[in-house]
C-alpha cells in the first residue's frame, strides 16, 4: 500500500504514471531455461504447438523451481543484481559509481534494469505455510544491512590497491559496520579516509545526501497529507454539526405545531410507531427517493417511500443537492453519483448505509456529468453517458472498490444524454437518449463476457428523460420525451424475442420521473409534463390490472429525483 511515486522511473527523474505496484522479492537468481527444458513440467498447459496457458499448479510450481534452482547464478552475482533491484523499487538515487571498477558493475545493472523486468521469482517465498499471500512488508533493516555490507566488501577490495600499508582504513571500515546509517556521520567520512579514496567517498556522499533530500520529501508529503486528513474530518465534523442543528430545530417546529394544535401530536406519535412497524417489517418493501426538485429549491434529502400504506419517512440528507443524478446499489449501500443543482454539473459520489443511517464520500467519477444512466453489474457499479451541458458522452466507467477509483472501460455505440439504463440477467441495458441532434430510439446491450456493445432492437418511439425498469424479467421503458412533448407510452422488451412491443399506456404523460418495482408492481412518481407542470401524483402498473393513478399524501410535487429499491 505504500507507493512509491518514483518506482516505475528509471533514476527516479520523474513521477510514475503507474498508480499499482507489486513488491517483489528475488530470492534466487537463476539463468534462463530454454523452452526444450520446461516444456515437459508444464505440458498439460500447451492448447497448441507453441503456445501455453500461464496459470502453474502447485506440482508444477515446485518442478519448475528446482528446474531454476540448477541453473542458480554464482552467490555473488546474485547478490550484486538483488541488491540493485531492492535500490531500484525503494531508492530513485543514482548508485555511486567508480570510473576504474568497484561501483561501475552496480551502476551498469541500474541501466539494465531500466524496463525494470524481474527474470526470476521464488513463488515459495510469497506463500505461508497455508498457502496464503504473506502481509508483511520487506525488512527495511535488512534491506540497509544488505547494501551496507555491500559496500563495506567493495571498500575492502578496493583499500589493498591504494593504500596497502595504511591500517587505518580498515579501522575506519569496522566503526562503520557498528554505527547507524546517519546522514551527518556519512558527510564527515571523507575526512577520515586517506585522500586515496577520495573521488570514491565524494560519490558515495552524493548518493548519499541525495537519498536525505529524498526522505526529506517523504517527510514532507506525509506532513501534507495528515494536514489535508486533519481538513477534511474538521469539514466533516462541521457538517454533522450542522445537520445536527437542522434536525433540532425541526423538532422545534414540531413541537410548537403542536402545542398550538394539540390534535397533531397523538397524530405524529400515530405515524411514528406506523413507520417503526413498516420498517421492521421484512415483507414490507420500500422505495429509496433521492435528490430532485420541488419546482422552488433542488433538494438534498433522502426519503423512504412505502407505496402499499402510502407512508413516506424522512432519512438523513446528503451532503449537497443533487438533481439528474444515477442511482445503483453495491454492498446492501446506495450509491448516488454525478448529476447537478440546476447550475452546476457534478463528478462527487456519495453512499449511503441504510443500517446506521449515513452517507459517506466516494470517489469521484473521471469528469462532471448528469442525466447519465447506473446500474450494478458484477459487483462494479457502472455509469453510462450523460452529458455536461455542451457535449453528449458516449463513455463508460465504472467503481471497481477494490482498486479504489472509476476506471474508463468500453464506450457505447451512440452518444447518449438523458438516457436509461439497467441490468438484465447479467447484461447492461441502455435505452435512447439524446444524442447532440435527435432523441433516439436505439437501444443496445453490454455483455461482460464479450467486453463489447450490441446494438438490438429499436423501440417503436423516440424518447429521452425516461425510466426503465425490470419486470418478470422483461425491461419496461415508461414515459419520456420524444424531442416535441412528453410521452405516456410504455414499451416492453423481452431478450429472449429480442423485439419491443407496446405496452399499457400510462393515464398521464411524463418525464424525468423515478420508477421502480415493489410486490411486481411498477411505481411511476412525480416527474414533468410537456406543460413544465411538476407532478405530485404517482402511477402503479400491474400486469392484468393496467395502470392506476392516485393522489397522494405522502408524495409532493417533485422531478429529476432519483429512485432504488433495496
Amino acid at each position: 500500500m505504500n507507493v512509491n511515486p518514483y518506482g516505475w522511473i528509471a533514476g527516479g527523474s520523474r513521477k510514475t504514471l503507474f498508480p499499482a505496484q507489486v513488491q517483489i522479492c528475488v530470492r534466487l537468481k537463476c539463468h534462463p531455461v530454454s523452452e526444450a527444458q520446461f516444456k515437459p513440467i508444464i505440458a498439460d498447459n500447451y492448447y497448441n504447438r507453441s503456445h501455453f496457458w500461464f496459470e502453474l499448479d502447485h506440482a508444477q510450481t515446485s518442478k519448475l523451481m528446482s528446474l531454476l534452482a540448477s541453473f542458480a547464478v554464482s552467490p555473488i552475482t546474485s547478490i550484486y543484481e538483488n541488491t540493485t533491484q531492492l535500490r531500484i523499487m525503494y531508492q530513485p538515487a543514482s548508485l555511486p559509481q567508480k570510473r576504474d571498477g568497484g561501483f561501475e558493475t552496480l551502476a551498469s545493472e541500474v541501466q539494465n534494469h531500466s524496463g525494470w523486468e524481474i527474470d526470476s521469482v521464488d513463488v515459495s517465498s510469497c506463500l505461508d505455510g497455508m498457502n496464503r499471500p504473506l502481509e508483511n512488508q520487506l525488512d527495511t533493516d535488512i534491506l540497509e544491512q544488505d547494501e551496507e555490507n555491500l559496500v563495506l566488501k567493495q571498500l575492502q577490495e578496493l583499500a589493498p590497491k591504494h593504500e596497502p600499508k595504511d591500517s587505518s582504513f580498515t579501522g575506519y571500515v569496522e566503526d562503520s559496520t557498528a554505527r547507524d546509517d546517519n546522514c551527518s556521520e556519512e558527510k564527515s567520512a571523507e575526512g577520515q579516509m586517506g585522500l586515496g579514496f577520495r573521488n570514491e567517498l565524494s560519490a558515495s556522499t552524493s548518493s548519499d545526501d541525495s537519498q536525505c533530500s529524498i526522505a526529506r520529501e517523504i517527510e514532507e508529503l506525509k506532513a501534507f497529507k495528515l494536514e489535508q486528513t486533519f481538513k477534511v474530518q474538521c469539514l466533516e465534523q462541521k457538517l454533522v454539526d450542522a445537520e445536527e442543528q437542522i434536525q433540532e430545530l425541526k423538532d422545534r417546529c414540531m413541537i410548537l405545531e403542536s402545542m398550538s394544535n394539540p390534535s397533531m401530536t397523538h397524530t405524529n406519535d400515530t405515524a411514528s410507531d406506523s413507520f417503526d412497524d413498516l420498517y421492521k417489517d421484512p415483507n414490507v418493501r420500500s422505495i429509496y427517493l433521492v435528490g430532485g426538485y420541488d419546482g422552488d429549491s433542488w433538494l438534498p434529502s433522502l426519503d423512504l417511500y412505502f407505496p402499499s400504506q402510502d407512508v413516506l419517512k424522512s432519512l438523513k440528507p446528503m451532503s449537497t443537492v443533487r438533481s439528474y443524478a444515477s442511482i445503483a446499489q453495491l454492498n446492501d449501500e446506495i450509491y448516488i453519483f454525478g448529476g447537478g443543482n440546476g447550475q452546476t454539473w457534478y463528478d462527487t459520489v456519495e453512499s449511503y448505509n441504510p443500517a446506521n443511517d449515513q452517507w459517506t464520500l466516494r470517489p469521484s467519477l473521471t469528469e462532471k456529468r448528469g442525466s447519465l444512466g447506473g446500474a450494478t453489474l458484477n459487483n462494479k457499479i457502472f455509469a453510462v453517458g450523460g452529458g455536461n451541458g455542451t457535449e453528449c458522452f458516449s463513455k463508460v466507467e465504472m467503481l471497481d472498490l477494490y482498486v479504489g477509483r472509476w476506471i474508463p472501460t468500453r464506450s457505447m455505440l451512440q452518444k447518449r444524454f438523458a438516457l436509461a439504463a439497467m441490468e438484465l440477467n447479467g447484461a447492461l441495458y441502455v435505452t435512447g437518449g439524446f444524442d447532440g441532434s435527435d432523441y433516439l430510439k436505439s437501444a443496445e446491450r453490454f455483455d461482460p463476457r464479450e467486453h463489447s456493445w450490441t446494438r438490438i432492437a429499436s423501440m417503436n418511439t423516440r424518447r429521452g428523460c425516461h425510466s426503465l425498469v425490470v419486470l418478470n424479467e422483461k425491461l419496461y421503458v415508461v414515459g419520456g420525451f420524444d424531442g416535441t412533448k412528453m410521452v405516456s407510452s410504455t414499451e416492453i422488451f423481452d431478450p429472449r424475442l429480442c423485439l419491443w412491443v407496446d405496452g399499457v399506456p400510462m393515464n398521464q404523460a411524463r418525464g424525468y420521473s423515478a420508477a421502480a418495482v415493489v410486490d411486481e408492481s411498477i411505481y411511476v412518481i412525480g416527474g414533468v409534463r410537456s406543460d413544465e407542470h411538476i407532478v405530485d401524483t404517482v402511477e402503479h402498473f400491474k400486469e392484468g390490472e393496467g395502470w392506476q393513478e392516485r393522489n397522494t399524501r405522502a408524495i409532493s410535487k417533485r422531478c429529476f429525483l432519483s429512485a432504488i429499491v433495496l
